[in-house]
């Protein structure tokens, strides 16, 4: 006999599936398993289950033996349900790249809103197929539990349509090409948990730095977006692990003309071979180019914080002004030493950075009486996943 729900929420990539189980407890939710499933389609697959202290709950090995994304959602659910003890899966929340100009809302999943996002693929075609795998082998295999698409564009279509056009053909526009911009689940819950730090950012003008592996700036006006860095692709804007960020498009033109260089290439280069990793020649991990005395690395943080300031720059100018700076995300969240080199290049905006509270991992690091406050503020894309998911199937049953 069932006690209780959980929600299971999966983050499928190209060659792993993140996943967390969460229980329902009442209006809130708590996370209290962890994993992921790594090595897919190749003969090393290895699947890992944490529980929130960190320790290891169940681990397995698959030597020799290719695993697919459909392999690894059987074997994830049943081990969900190996784990559940009185409780029962109530819905399982997807995170999907790319819902382009339909889906700005989260969307119960069933075959006709597949196919609607499988014809999104030429907008995201590194990100949708993946994303998108899971939910067909539920449909198929447990298509009782209802499924919850939530989508990293979402968030950012508040925009104004001047923040989201190219000035590209009439023609070309209508086909979708357009700035999407990314990262919006993790924005949406930054954005639900800044009024707990400090009431007034409810109403304020900030500017949140998503920086990890995959970095963006998004401003922030009352807690609704109105412009970011990334645009058609989650390539584009700051440099980041392995991606290039924003380039001259003739620098595309130059590559294909001069270097013959296929699209297949490039795209390798712009999205395995570039950002951090590609300046520095040494890694695309924070931790390693911070700890290297390679000049390269150094080179390529410089790079990194030069960006962020320009483009904190042009946000602020697309805000009228700026109350507030967020840092989020694995690298905003633990690199004191970044977060001390941005908001030193941020005191002409009125910032003045607190370096004992940055440096203690204080919530808000800005001194005292700083015209722009400053603040570290962990993202939660899972339960922001999990919070629709519950919401959603809670208007369906009502």
């Amino acid at each position: 006999m069932t006690t209780g729900n959980a929600i299971v929420v999966v983050n499928a990539g190209s060659s792993s599936i993140k996943f967390s189980l969460f229980r329902e407890e009442g209006a809130d939710l708590s996370v209290f398993l962890k994993g992921q499933i790594e090595g897919l389609y190749t003969d090393g697959a290895h699947f890992a289950a944490r529980d929130t202290g960190g320790e290891l709950v169940a681990e397995k090995r698959w030597g020799g033996e290719t695993v697919t994304h459909d392999d690894a959602m059987r074997r994830l659910l049943d081990f969900v349900h190996g784990r559940l003890g009185d409780y029962r899966v109530d819905a399982v929340g997807h995170r999907i790249v790319h819902g382009g100009a339909e889906f700005s809302e989260p969307v119960r999943l069933t075959t006709e809103a597949l196919a609607r996002l499988e014809r999104l693929t030429p907008l995201a075609p590194l990100h949708q197929p993946h994303n998108l795998a899971p939910v067909r082998t539920l449909l198929d295999i447990a298509p009782h539990i209802p499924q919850v698409g939530c989508f990293d564009t979402g968030f950012h279509a508040s925009q104004p349509p001047l923040a989201q056009a190219f000035a590209l053909p009439a023609e070309i526009t209508e086909r979708g090409v357009r700035r999407y911009g990314f990262h919006g689940l993790s924005y949406e819950y930054i954005a639900s948990a800044l009024p707990h730090y400090d009431p007034s950012l409810a109403q304020a003008r900030v500017i949140v730095a998503h920086l990890g592996n995959g970095a963006s700036l998004c401003a922030l006006r009352a807690g609704r977006s109105v412009a970011s860095t990334m645009g058609f692709t989650a390539v584009d804007g700051l440099p980041m692990g392995t991606r290039s960020g924003a380039l001259d498009p003739g620098v595309i033109l130059y590559l294909l003309d001069e270097l013959k260089m296929g699209p297949r290439e490039i795209e390798r280069l712009l999205y395995k071979q570039s950002g951090l990793l590609g300046v520095s020649g040494v890694s695309s991990d924070m931790r390693s180019l911070e700890a290297s005395d390679n000049p390269r690395a150094r080179l390529a943080i410089d790079l990194f914080v030069y960006r962020i300031g320009r483009e904190i720059g042009s946000l602020a100018a697309a805000l009228g002004g700026l109350d507030a700076l967020v840092f989020t995300a694995g690298i905003g969240e633990h690199s004191a030493s970044l977060r001390r080199s941005v908001c030193l290049g941020a005191a002409w905006l009125g910032l003045v950075l607190d370096e004992a509270a940055n440096e203690s991992g204080a919530s808000r690091i800005s001194a005292p009486g700083s015209r722009v406050s400053a603040w570290v503020a962990p993202t939660d894309e899972e339960l922001m996943i999990a919070r629709h998911a519950k919401r959603l199937l809670a208007g369906a049953d009502t």
